[in-house]
Parts: structure tokens; sequence; C-alpha cells
């Protein structure tokens, strides 16, 4: 898997500030720009997380390319949709003819994946017979399993980037999806340290979500994202 930073906002954490700072100023944008100095910022960006202010966190985004990920996980990803942008390789245009994929550990494990492979291999031959017989790439693509590597490009505005982090560091999510979201938050903590900090799964900030399907980590959770220590 490689999760890179393409782009971002400049200055978001100034940006966040400064338009929350707007909604509740008299002043012009170039007199308020001026106020706002280091040690104010990271004061603003705290109470408009805190006081649940999270519009002022759509005025920024961040860009990321995302390779050697399944199928499976960006069905997951598309799900969220509210403030986010994707563009994925295409399988209707791009043919597979030597397609890769991703194998679960737990194949491994146990065992299986000389075998996953071989099957792999077969789904391969079935469907470069069809692209050799005419069939069109949209049509044999039926033939490629959720394991297909794919590539895609996400860019998300920070808010529903806190809350794709919220869902997605959970440790009942998928493991493919919770690995890339945490080198996701490890990146972006790189340039909006106040904005994100103390970000993480559900329980982080909160009771857990789960209810009776809870982990049981909580303690461990808060642990590591609240010290920022996102490869624990």
């Amino acid at each position: 898997m490689k999760v890179e930073l393409l782009n971002y906002t400049p200055n978001p954490e100034l940006t966040i500030a400064l338009s929350g700072r707007l909604c509740y100023s008299k002043v012009g944008i170039e007199e308020l720009k001026e106020q706002l100095d280091e040690a104010y910022i990271k004061r603003m960006i705290k109470q408009l997380v805190e006081s649940g202010h999270h519009s002022t966190l759509e005025h920024v985004s961040f860009t990321f390319g995302v390779e050697g990920v399944s199928r499976v996980l960006t069905h997951q990803l598309v799900r969220h949709r509210i403030g986010a942008s994707y563009s994925q390789k295409s399988q209707r245009y791009v043919k597979e003819g030597q397609f890769e994929y991703i194998i679960p550990k737990s194949f491994e494990e146990k065992g299986m994946s000389e075998k996953f492979k071989e099957r792999m291999k077969v789904v391969q031959e079935w469907y470069n017979e069809a692209i050799e017989a005419g069939i069109k790439a949209e049509d044999a693509r039926f033939y490629l399993p959720n394991a297909t590597e794919t590539k895609i490009i996400v860019t998300m505005n920070a808010r529903e980037l806190i809350h794709f982090f919220d869902h997605r560091l959970c440790q009942r999510a998928q493991w493919e999806i919770r690995a890339m979201a945490d080198e996701m938050l490890e990146k972006v903590k790189e340039i909006a340290p106040n904005l994100f900090k103390n970000v993480g799964p559900g329980c982080v900030n909160g009771p857990c979500p789960e209810g009776k399907f809870t982990c049981g980590k909580m303690n461990e959770m808060r642990a590591k994202y609240r010290e920022g220590n996102i490869n624990g």
C-alpha cells in the first residue's frame, strides 16, 4: 500500500481560524488576518472543534493518491460521499492484461496463499480468453475479483476527513481501510497538527459507539491517538 499526500489547501489552520473569527467580528478580512498569530490560531482551532462549529473545517481540503489497495477497500471508501471526491482507475477503459491483487494476511497465516495465487491465475486466464474473443473490457471485468489491485485519488475536506477517521480507525473497521486511514492521519498531522490533534476512532473523544460490539480496547486507542503516536 502506498499513500501519498498530493496536495492540500495552503495554510489550512490559518484558513479555518480566519473563517471562524470572521463569524464573530465586525472588522474586515485583512484586519482579521493581522490579528491571527500562531497562538491565536491554535486557540481558535481548539474552540471551533470543541464547540462543534465544524462548518469552518469545510474550507480546507486534502488530496491523497492511493495505490496498492483492493477493490474491497475502495468499495468502502466511496461510501464517504459528502465533502469527498474520487477518481479511480477504470476497469472499463484500462484492460487488466496482468492484474495485480491483494492477498489478505489471513490467507498467509492459514497457509493458503499459494492456493489463492493459483486461483487468481485461473481468473486471469478467463479474463484474457474473453478479451481475445472480442469481449469488451467493460464486460470481461465481470470475471475480476474484489482482490484486484486498484489506484484512486481522494479529496476530502477536513470535516469529512475527521468523520472518516472516526469510523475507519475503529478496530472493528476492515483491516485494509484501517491501515490506509492510519497513514492518511499521520500525513495530515504533519500539515495541521492542531486541527488533527486527538483525532482517531470514535472512542478517543467519547464512549465507544459500537455498544455490545466494542473491541474492549478503548484505553489503548486513547493512549495511541491522544499521544499522536500513529504507529503505536
